[in-house]
């Protein structure tokens, strides 16, 4: 099986947005396929990074070692440093125990920097080092250890904004820049909303050990047309799943379904 075919197992679509990423992510697989190049993933929140993310991970010669994903907007600025790093035991109070962080566990494989643009500047300094020199310490130790980790970043942010506004490092963003790959919002891939539908909902009701509800061709339409989906992907399961467990007739899904869990009360038929 062809790079293509396996990217095409993994993500859903068949627009031409999605397809021109896909052609893309193989190319870069076939020139680099050890994944020595870093990647900066660049969308709107919702549209699935992480899942290409995952699917270059794959794909390459370090498709069996660990993939660790961090997402850095989610850990205190305090704390950020010992996520990535580790620490030593006995490092700061309650240290009792060494702790690896996501290079030592990432190792050979791919770690995964969702939200790079919200990193605390100070470890945004730590970072480059890493990525310049391929070694770093554990918060309160003095051995320095290598990482052959491959750097997949995230942003939904613009970074040049914030380049500009000191928020974030210049020499960093052209380190994890090397390659840039947009992922394309939901609303410019409205031909792939119903292949995600049907993903989403046969999940969905496999986790929830129910028969799958029959989707009208008018709901399909209207989910295709009738939203623009600021949350992207991420909205719409979200909308699915509401759907699914409030609809008043489980077998089949319409378009007032759709309108209610949207918040509108009433649509013209």
């Amino acid at each position: 099986m062809g790079i293509r075919d396996l990217l095409a197992t993994m993500i859903i679509g068949e627009s031409e947005p999605i397809q021109k990423l896909l052609r893309q992510v193989a190319r870069l697989t076939e020139r680099d396929p050890h994944g020595r190049t870093p990647i900066l993933l660049q969308g709107e929140s919702g549209t699935g990074k992480e899942c290409f993310a995952r699917a270059i991970h794959s794909v390459s010669a370090r498709g069996q070692k660990p993939f660790v994903a961090v997402n850095c907007g989610a850990i205190p600025e305090g704390l950020i440093e010992d996520a990535l790093f580790g620490h030593e035991k006995g490092a700061f109070t309650g240290a009792a125990n060494q702790h690896k962080g996501s290079f030592e566990r990432a190792d050979d494989g791919t770690l995964f920097l969702d939200e790079i643009g919200e990193l605390p500047l100070i470890a945004q300094v730590k970072l480059l080092r890493v990525l310049q020199e391929g070694e770093f310490e554990r918060v309160g130790g003095s051995r320095p250890l290598t990482t052959g980790a491959r750097i997949i970043a995230a942003t939904n942010a613009d970074l040049a904004c914030a380049i500009r506004e000191k928020r974030f490092r210049e020499d960093l963003f052209y380190r994890v820049n090397v390659i840039s790959l947009t992922v394309p919002p939901l609303r410019e891939r409205r031909g792939d909303i119903p292949l995600l539908v049907t993903h989403i909902v046969c999940g969905c009701c496999a986790k929830m050990q129910c028969a799958p509800p029959a989707i009208t061709q008018e709901a399909m339409e209207y989910l295709q047309t009738s939203h623009d989906w600021p949350g992207n992907v991420r909205e719409l399961e979200n909308i699915l799943r509401r759907v699914l467990v409030l609809s008043e007739d489980a077998t089949v899904i319409t378009p007032q379904d759709i309108a209610s869990a949207l918040g509108i009360e009433a649509i013209n038929q």
